[in-house]
């Protein structure tokens, strides 16, 4: 079976971008070959890419449709901490933690609007 092993999110300025990645998930690039394209690796042959090659999808007010998750374990206070420690770093909340089918959720922004979303595991 074939799997999805890469996710791209679309950003003006991957060098900002990768600096702002690397902050908030404690982790470096594992490909950064040019200034508009990066990856970090997530394990087992994931990674998620950073990609400035389709600026006009950037262009206007687009609509976020997807988003990067971090799924924590260890309860709603985890999760509490890990947004602390996000908006200590200047990172835009975009949804405060709220209870959601799933648990309680929070919402970030990276610096283009990409979303970023702190939830439980399931």
């Amino acid at each position: 079976m074939t799997s999805p092993n890469m996710f791209i999110v679309y950003v003006s300025d991957v060098a900002r971008t990768v600096d702002f990645y690397r902050q908030l998930f404690d982790i470096a690039p594992e490909f950064f070959p040019s200034p508009g394209f990066a990856t970090f690796a997530l394990g087992e042959g994931v990674d998620l890419a950073l990609w400035s090659g389709h600026d006009d999808a950037l262009a206007g007010d687009p609509t976020r449709t997807s988003e990067v998750c971090v799924c924590l374990s260890g309860g709603p206070e985890v999760l509490e901490a890990q947004l602390r420690t996000w908006t200590d770093l200047g990172v835009t909340v975009l949804e405060p933690p709220h209870e959601a089918v799933f648990g309680l959720t929070a919402v970030v922004a990276d610096p283009d609007g990409n979303r970023i979303r702190l939830a439980p595991v399931d």
